[in-house]
């Protein structure tokens, strides 16, 4: 991995048109995840909980984010902190799954801990020289909070939340989508045998759509899709086709939507944010794809869905069970994918100039993460 990046400078094209994807090792050698989760996930904002996991003043949420052990709390004047779930005697665990209470105490040797991250108490620790409690609070991590979503960060010198999401936050905000009033309906993972990366290109490319998702291909209006890209971010234009009367029972997803409706339709959002959230935004519903590595040729994706109330059940059941035939689909062919790239025959191909500019914007931007 470093002979690649240190020994072949342009090893992306930023000109689709000439580009090659991403070598197949970059998919397969040890080294390249562990430079990915030190220089990209340690140091990007990541979807790490729900404002639901934290409902009141006293809460408590511990997490992990590619191996590392995190801790979120709610302190009594309604503070959110973050911080590794890590004590600073000799590294137990400060708290265990979820609740509230008044301080935390470590599982090992009973160091209690403040909300805030503060040491109250440090058990017969008299004698030992140059000990001051106050230099021993939990370690911090910056922590954001938008609507009913909870993003973390590891680096304390990356930009703030609202700087990296704000044209995001505000386009959101524009449209009149009112992320505040959504409340968690369901949560799905799905353990998929391929490399994190795989997956993520799967998702940002509808050139697949017409072979992969004959049922999604069925809804969309497939000539209009398109992916515009962004600094750190992209979103996507997949507007569904018009279903009139006589179509809607042959058509399994698509409510029925009328000409004058379709220009509504549109007004969905559709965002993916470097290196691995997926955000889609509806006025009544939105939905996050968290995309993980778990070990090498493994990835954990989350999927969850949050509504306002005027959302009816009968919708959201749509949406999910329209989304798990989705998934499985994408699941049987990312997984095929992997093994090809493990492939001898294989190491770099090309892109469609049409439909794959999502898909070399995200390998842009990993070789500038590694590079720096």
């Amino acid at each position: 991995m470093a002979h690649e990046l240190e020994k072949k400078p342009g090893l992306m094209s930023s000109d689709l048109t000439v580009a090659e994807t991403l070598p197949a090792s970059w998919y397969w050698d040890p080294a390249v995840l562990t430079w990915e989760t030190q220089k990209i996930f340690h140091k990007t904002w990541q979807l790490a909980a729900k404002s639901s996991d934290l409902p009141e003043h006293g809460s408590y949420f511990a997490t992990e984010l590619v191996g590392e052990p995190l801790l979120l709390t709610r302190d009594q004047e309604g503070r959110l902190h973050g911080f590794y779930n890590v004590c600073r005697h000799r590294a137990g665990p400060v708290a265990v799954g979820c609740g509230t209470r008044k301080a935390l105490q470590c599982a090992y040797h009973g160091w209690i801990y403040g909300l805030d991250g503060q040491l109250k108490s440090a058990r017969e620790m008299d004698g030992t020289a140059n000990f001051e409690p106050s230099q021993f609070g939990l370690v911090p991590i910056q922590v954001a909070n938008w609507g009913p979503l909870i993003f973390v960060n590891l680096d304390p010198d990356a930009p703030a939340f609202e700087t990296e999401f704000g044209p995001i936050m505000k386009e959101v905000a524009d449209k009149g989508f009112d992320l505040s009033r959504m409340a968690p309906v369901e949560r799905r993972d799905y353990d998929i045998a391929c490399n994190w990366k795989v997956y993520v290109d799967n998702y940002l490319e509808g050139y697949h759509i017409p072979i992969v998702h004959p049922g999604l291909f069925q809804e969309l209006d497939y000539e209009r899709y398109e992916v515009v890209t962004y600094r750190n971010y992209s979103k996507q234009f997949a507007p569904v086709r018009t279903v009139t009367e006589t179509q809607a029972e042959e058509r399994r997803y698509a409510r029925y939507v009328s000409e004058d409706q379709q220009a509504d339709e549109a007004e969905a959002l559709y965002y993916w944010v470097f290196p691995n959230l997926m955000l889609n935004i509806y006025p009544d519903n939105i939905s996050t794809n968290v995309i993980l590595p778990t070990e090498l040729g493994r990835t954990l994706t989350i999927f969850e869905w949050f509504a306002n109330p005027e959302a009816t059940a009968e919708d959201m059941k749509q949406t999910i069970d329209f989304s798990e035939e989705i998934q499985q689909e994408d699941i049987f062919i990312c997984e095929h994918v992997q093994k090809g790239l493990s492939s001898k025959s294989y190491d770099r191909g090309r892109y469609s100039v049409k439909r794959e500019n999502g898909l070399h914007h995200f390998h842009l931007l990993m070789e500038e993460a590694l590079r720096d």
